[in-house]
C-alpha cells in the first residue's frame, strides 16, 4: 500500500509498518544490533538509499520491506534472544542489499560512514 511518499507494509503480526516507522526506529535498532550485524556500513547505506527520493520504487520497496522487518520487534527469531536474535534479520537484509546493490551509490555509502562515525 502506498500513501504519498510514505511506503507502508504489513508486518508479520498484521500491523502496518511504514517508512515513518523505519525512520523512527532504525537507529535505536541498529545500535542494539551493531555487534551482530557484520555489514553495518552496508546496512546504513541501504537505509539512506531507501529514503532517497531518486531511488526507483521497486528498489525502495525491497529495502523498506527488509528495513521494516529489521525494526519490527516481532519476527521469526525475537531480537532479544542473546546471540541469535538478529540472525533472521541479517539474512533478510543480506538478500535485500544483494538484490539492489547497484542502486546503493557512493553518496549513500559516504553518508553511512559519516553517520556511523557520529553514532560511535
Amino acid at each position: 500500500m502506498v500513501q504519498g511518499s510514505n511506503y507502508e507494509f504489513f508486518g508479520p503480526d498484521g500491523k502496518v509498518i511504514g517508512e515513518d516507522n523505519v525512520r523512527a526506529k532504525f537507529w535505536r535498532t541498529a545500535k542494539k544490533a551493531a555487534r551482530q550485524v557484520p555489514f553495518m556500513e552496508d546496512l546504513v547505506a541501504a537505509y539512506y538509499c531507501a529514503l532517497d527520493k531518486d531511488t526507483p520504487f521497486k528498489v525502495k520497496a525491497i529495502l523498506l520491506g527488509a528495513l521494516a522487518y529489521f525494526v519490527l520487534p516481532v519476527d521469526a527469531i525475537p531480537d532479544i534472544v542473546a546471540g541469535i536474535g538478529f540472525t533472521d534479520d541479517v539474512a533478510v537484509l543480506t538478500a535485500a542489499i544483494s538484490a539492489v546493490r547497484a542502486h546503493i551509490t557512493p553518496a549513500h555509502k559516504l553518508a553511512a560512514r559519516k553517520a556511523i562515525a557520529e553514532q560511535g
